[in-house]
């Protein structure tokens, strides 16, 4: 039913092209987003990630056949190639696409890693102190960028420099004090922006136990253990993932539960600490989903799921105040956050997120 709602309200053929689709960014939408003059590249990553997700829990015909037409209609839509100036919106891509290749065979992926590999691992810079930076020429060395980027270069072969990437984070921007892991860091000066993400913790919990597997080295799963310990502390509530707004933020939560089902599925290890670590992982996973559908609201007979999952579903009153770019490039909050397509995705991450979970029993 969540994918079904993300169909339905938010799908349509980019610029009347046959053989595309892509996601509007609002619902209801302005004339703007229809047009797809906003589209929001990272956004639809994850929306391809999860078409990828639908199309690996119940194959079929139309599931593969969409997750195709996503794809080509992000290469047309960003107009000049596969790639962009940020490498955090790169690497989204490259997971999903990896994903869509390896699992669904779609060939037309081929391209666009071997282009999206290259720029993530050259982008690599020991020099200034390690990591690679948010955009293009930026100081700016962050989570959200090293994250995901580390998961897709792991995942593409490139073992060596994921595992350099992780040992980087969880040196630079891990806070003794709370465990969890910090923004990001100005290079070469030093200076750290401190504030915490549910989606920077997420995607560290997921490299580190990517590369647990890969490796077998013990450092990896202590990460995982620490790390995991710190989101239960501070960044759920009831065993809920806290909200995380809208606008980017909106897909904060549903990364997060993404990579918890990832430790949950993957952490190795028959240890009690490693069980209770996959329980745990599943647990938090399975006590939002039941949250956030508890608190849905029911739209034509399909869910629209609340910015916080603990709390009950807004719905949006129309076109007014959508969300737009900052000057800094990231995209702010709708005034309703739940019109927002990031929203809606993150509630369909968190339900294949339980499926996933739930189907293996934890």
């Amino acid at each position: 039913m969540a994918e079904s709602a993300i169909v339905s309200r938010h799908l349509r053929a980019l610029w009347a092209c046959p053989g595309t689709e892509l996601g509007v960014v609002g619902w209801p939408a302005t004339k703007r987003e229809r047009a797809f003059v906003t589209w929001h590249y990272w956004w639809q990553a994850h929306l391809i990630d999860c078409a990828v997700d639908a199309a690996n829990r119940a194959p079929t015909s139309v599931r593969r056949k969409r997750i195709g037409e996503l794809v080509r209609a992000h290469r047309i839509r960003n107009i000049t190639g596969w790639t962009n100036n940020y490498y955090d919106d790169m690497a989204w891509l490259a997971i999903a696409l990896e994903r869509a290749e390896r699992t669904q065979g779609i060939t037309e992926a081929r391209g666009a890693l071997v282009a999206l590999e290259k720029k993530l691992y050259e982008a690599w810079n020991p020099e200034a102190g390690g990591g690679i930076p948010w955009r293009v020429r930026a100081d700016y060395y962050n989570a959200p960028a090293n994250g995901p980027a580390a998961i897709a270069l792991n995942r593409l072969g490139r073992h060596t420099r994921a595992q350099e990437m992780a040992d980087w984070l969880d040196a630079t921007l891990r806070d003794p004090g709370t465990g969890l892991i910090l923004d990001g860091i100005h290079l070469p000066s030093g200076v750290i922006e401190r504030p915490t993400f549910t989606y920077c913790q997420g995607v560290v919990l997921g490299v580190e136990t990517e590369l647990a597997m890969h490796t077998g080295a013990e450092r990896h799963l202590e990460r995982v253990h620490r790390l995991l310990v710190a989101v239960e502390d501070q960044m759920t509530a009831g065993g809920v993932i806290k909200g995380g707004g809208g606008g980017d933020g909106g897909l904060f939560n549903g990364i997060l539960a993404r990579y918890l089902a990832v430790v949950a599925m993957m952490l190795p290890g028959e240890d009690r600490q490693q069980v209770a670590d996959r329980q745990a992982a599943a647990a938090i996973v399975r006590a939002s989903a039941t949250a956030a559908w508890a608190n849905r609201l029911e739209v034509e007979g399909e869910p629209l799921f609340g910015a916080d999952w603990s709390k009950p579903a807004q719905l949006p009153g129309g076109t007014a105040g959508a969300g737009y770019f900052t000057t800094g490039g990231s995209v702010t909050s709708s005034k309703v956050p739940e019109r927002d397509l990031s929203v809606q995705l993150s509630g369909w991450l968190l339900m294949e997120a339980a499926y996933q979970v739930s189907a293996a029993g934890l």
